[in-house]
């Protein structure tokens, strides 16, 4: 696929990194429990969505400690290393010279599992130290805390001890993963005392799963110059259109239990499947497509699909480079007004 020219961006938080519009979620890069890692698809895989979504120009990925139990970081650190040594052969032979340019660059996020018994701000240097080892990087560009849990640290020493990864360079910028409009509102202050923003709150997002529209923040969010990550933005696929009533395909791993792929769910996101499928015809799209770029089109909202493969990762890109007209977007959005609570 050809690399898109003039890629959307965004900043992540005021004045931070600048990303592309649309990222690369990893959580089934190295996972066999929830994702069948090993099983229904593997290292040649993963490794070809690497290189079709960096190809695509989306070089921004996000990953997790806990994803694989740290085999999504290992993973996408054996990806880095191996692209960056295509791109200087690729510059040598085109320049005569070793300088990639952005030909080479990736950005990455990570986050910190708050687990029970880690109680000190050590814990947090200790955890960011071994997915830096993991990752072979020697700082990493957004650094997240993956839920709001605050068991034996408060979110005080939380921030602090962020901000302190800040200040030694090893992280350059940080975000928080599934906190409340008052939980970000918290964690936000913290870190303006030390004169730090906060960039990112990584939250479910999509339209399938609009309560951020609701409780409070989306508007948060915009209030606070947070940038909205937005994990499963397909809804596990239920908006890919691959899972419908007439068919026998099933979802695999863990996704066969969950009730959202049962008859009665599938007949209810009917309407919006129906959506997607007129509004891409008409831009010659997937419904795939649709539903990122409705999220694109929410502004200050980043979209993170994860992609198992490189036709997966090539689809994904496609949601950028085009808009849906304002009418458009409002049909999903009334479409999809069942899923706002």
């Amino acid at each position: 696929m050809p690399r898109l020219s003039n890629i959307q961006t965004t900043t992540l938080g005021p004045n931070g990194p600048e990303v592309p519009a649309l990222g690369v979620g990893t959580w089934s890069w190295g996972d066999s429990i929830f994702w069948q890692y090993g099983n229904a698809y593997g290292e040649d895989e993963v490794r070809s969505a690497f290189n079709a979504s960096l190809a695509a120009g989306v070089n921004f990925l996000d990953t997790a400690e806990v994803y694989g139990l740290g085999k999504s970081e290992e993973i996408i650190s054996q990806c880095v290393q191996a692209h960056a040594q295509q791109a200087e052969l690729a510059s040598v032979a085109e320049t005569g010279d070793h300088d990639l340019s952005d030909r080479a660059k990736v950005i990455i996020a990570t986050k910190y599992m708050p687990l029970p018994w880690r109680f000190s701000a050590q814990s947090v240097a200790d955890a960011l130290t071994a997915s830096l080892k993991r990752l072979k990087l020697p700082s990493v560009t957004l650094y997240q805390v993956h839920w709001p849990f605050d068991f034996l640290m408060s979110q005080k020493t939380l921030m602090n001890a962020l901000a302190d990864e800040v200040d030694q360079g090893r992280i350059q910028t940080i975000g928080v993963s599934n906190y409340s409009a008052k939980q970000m509102r918290e964690a936000h202050s913290y870190l303006a005392e030390r004169g730090i923003p906060l960039a990112v709150n990584q939250v479910q997002y999509s339209l399938l799963h609009r309560n951020i529209e609701s409780n409070g923040v989306l508007e948060a969010a915009r209030n606070l110059e947070v940038t909205i990550l937005a994990y499963s933005p397909l809804a596990q696929g239920l908006l890919t259109g691959k899972y419908t009533v007439g068919s026998d395909r099933q979802p695999s791993g863990a996704r066969r239990l969950d009730p959202r792929f049962n008859k009665k769910n599938l007949q209810k996101i009917e309407p919006v499947l129906a959506a997607l499928q007129t509004i891409g015809d008409a831009h010659g799209k997937t419904q795939v497509q649709v539903a990122l770029n409705w999220l694109v089109g929410k502004g200050n909202v980043v979209p993170i699909p994860g992609a198992k493969n490189a036709k997966q990762a090539e689809q994904n890109a496609g949601a950028l480079g085009w808009e849906m007209t304002a009418t458009e977007h409002e049909q999903l959005d009334n479409v999809s007004a069942p899923w706002l609570k």
